[in-house]
């Protein structure tokens, strides 16, 4: 070979060389690297230049693939930075798991991705958030541990990738995943772990509709991906978990709030109900206040339902059906559009406090006004108490104001002091009252409630209740007291009044005849009535001596003992000849009998109780005793 041949072909050498790196330069493809040295070799080049032309080639295919995965890695770092940057400024799950499923599509240039996110409870994992999917029921699929490419990366923890899933042998096929997954179109599958520490909490997959087969570095990639979006799907969590913690917390500051608030204002409540109390307020007071306190109006009612106080503007009244309902469940009940509690002394029922005006009260409120009905009971109670003190105070002096040992003990000028002190002033007329009824705890219990309200005494004598009451019509008052204490007790009550005294001096008097007013009354068959001595005329006061069964037994009881051994009735004759004014043949007709029959019964009265039987003296005492019998009889 000539000299001039060697430098023909050193040069077509430098001349191939010069080109391949241009080609380098171009970033062209593996097929336009190796034409330098194709051409070099068809102009019949040295061997020695075509082989350094090829060596320098393959040099050439290197340089290109190296600089083509640096590019690819670089674009990836970036993608995974701008990942990692969006992540981090999401702040909601959904977003968060959306940007993930699109990045990964995008950076795999893949026909759709999608994360499965482990259920705790089902132990199984479900389709969160797809990209790119057409199927609900691929949407709508849910994995079992180690069922199907994801079931196996979740169970796993470690990514697996499938060129053609649907005829993969490697996986768990079930019916379900595979028509999921033929109607969404998948063929070739790659799925890498979520994963927290040694958790995994979800599946990150890439799919693509036609067979593929996923590079090392694609699933490189997209465990990188993985690893970012774990931290970014725990660190929404925590702040979710701790923004609802934040919402827990500031919810429970204003509950609490709300409590201290409600706390003070039921202890302010508290502290002027109980200070109204003990400063010696009264049930108006009470009410009052009440009602201010709830803005509607209040009513106070005691145990039979009798109005003790009422304030504010508005309707209320007695509900007996809240009343036992409050009782049965011991608090306020609403009852007819109105809250009622009971006022309760233990197991002992004091009375009722109604609100108007509030068809639905807090719960707050609700305690409120319970605590008010405490104090209602211990204002009742304390009332009560004073009420009793008052009341014994007042029967004390009522026995000692009845009886000659309590007035030498006293004496005039001591009783009269003591009842100026309650208010009474003796020299009025006053009338003596006694009570009579089955009912007798009640019946102490509403005679000092009289007592009270008409300024009166009220104790009790010989067992049985006893009032001293201004009067100047005695027997009017006597009839209304009957009736009111009678509704009030639930049983007859008989009431006996003595004529009105101003000298106290005549009060024991009084009470005699008080007494035997109400003895009469008993004896006359008029229970539940109320009178005095006069309403009653002479058989009143006949009955009402103490000697009435010896005068019957005197004067016409050998014709009644009589009677009763031959079973005969002379008395009944009797009654029917004075009632026909001594005519014979008017009485046999009364009795439905011969006239001689009569004048024989007349005759044997004649024989037992001596001629003179019908004498006028003897015969107003003999219809006085029949009459008296008949009604001593008819009273038992």
């Amino acid at each position: 070979m000539s000299v001039d041949d060697d430098e023909s072909g050193i040069g077509a050498a430098a001349e191939a060389l010069l080109r391949l790196i241009g080609l380098i330069a171009a970033d062209t493809s593996d097929e336009r690297l190796a034409a330098p040295a194709r051409d070099l070799k068809r102009s019949r080049a040295s061997a020695a230049a075509v082989a350094a032309v090829e060596e320098a080639t393959e040099a050439a295919r290197r340089i290109t693939r190296t600089l083509a995965q640096r590019r690819r890695r670089e674009a990836e770092l970036a993608a995974l930075f701008d990942t990692a940057g969006d992540l981090a400024a999401l702040r909601n799950l959904d977003s968060v798991l959306r940007a993930i499923v699109h990045r990964a599509r995008t950076l795999l240039g893949a026909d759709l991705s999608y994360i499965a996110l482990q259920d705790p409870e089902a132990g199984d994992t479900y389709m969160r958030v797809t990209d790119g999917s057409v199927s609900a029921a691929f949407q709508r699929l849910r994995l079992g541990m180690g069922e199907g490419l994801g079931g196996l990366v979740a169970e796993t923890a470690l990514p697996y990738a499938s060129t053609d899933y649907r005829v993969d042998p490697r996986f768990r096929h079930t019916e379900r995943i595979d028509s999921a997954v033929a109607e969404e179109g998948v063929h070739g599958i790659v799925g890498v772990p979520l994963r927290v520490g040694e958790q995994v909490i979800g599946v990150l997959f890439a799919a693509d509709r036609a067979p593929r087969g996923f590079a090392p570095d694609d699933i490189a990639m997209l465990v990188s991906l993985a690893n970012h979006a774990a931290v970014a799907i725990e660190s929404v969590r925590q702040l979710e978990g701790s923004a609802q913690t934040l919402r827990e917390l500031s919810e429970a500051a204003r509950t609490s709030e709300r409590l201290n608030r409600a706390l003070r204002r039921a202890a302010d409540a508290h502290d002027r109900l109980t200070g109204l109390v003990l400063s010696g307020g009264d049930v108006a007071d009470l009410a009052s206040q009440t009602a201010e306190l709830f803005a509607g109006p209040i009513g106070i009612y005691d145990a039979e339902g009798g109005e003790l106080a009422r304030a504010g503007d508005g309707e209320v009244r007695f509900v007996a059906e809240g009343v036992e309902g409050s009782q049965a469940g011991r608090g306020a009940v609403l009852a007819d559009g109105l809250w009622v509690c009971a006022v309760m002394a233990g197991p002992e029922p004091l009375g009722s406090i109604v609100l108007g005006g509030r068809t639905g009260l807090g719960e707050a409120d609700r305690q409120l006004f319970e605590r008010t009905a405490l104090v209602t009971a211990l204002l009742l109670l304390l009332r009560r108490s004073v009420a009793d003190a008052e009341d014994r105070v007042r029967g004390e002096l009522l026995d000692d104001l009845l009886t000659d040992a309590g007035r030498r003990r006293s004496g005039g000028s001591s009783l009269r002091l003591r009842a100026r002190r309650l208010g009474i002033d003796l020299h009025r007329p006053h009338a003596v009252f006694v009570l009579d009824c089955d009912a007798q705890p009640r019946l102490a219990s509403e005679a000092n409630r009289h007592a009270r309200a008409e300024g009166g005494l009220a104790g009790g004598r010989d067992g049985r209740p006893v009032l001293l009451l201004p009067a100047t019509d005695p027997g009017a008052q006597a009839a209304k007291l009957a009736a009111a204490i009678g509704r009030s007790v639930g049983q007859p009550a008989t009431v006996g009044a003595s004529a009105p005294v101003d000298d106290p001096e005549r009060l024991p008097e009084a009470y005699a005849e008080a007494v035997r007013c109400t003895e009469a009354m008993l004896t006359l068959g008029r229970r539940g009535e109320g009178a005095c001595m006069e309403q009653l005329g002479f058989i009143g006061v006949l009955l009402g001596e103490s000697g009435t069964d010896a005068f019957v037994q005197r004067t016409i009881g050998p014709v009644l003992d009589y009677d009763r051994r031959r079973g005969t009735d002379l008395v009944g004759t009797l009654e029917a000849y004075y009632a026909a004014g001594g005519h014979l043949a008017k009485t046999k007709a009364a009795l439905n009998v011969h006239v001689n029959t009569v004048s024989q019964r007349l005759d044997r009265v004649a024989a037992i109780l001596g001629r003179d039987w019908n004498a006028p003296a003897r015969s107003l005492e003999v219809q006085l005793a029949l009459r008296v019998h008949r009604l001593s009889r008819a009273g038992r």
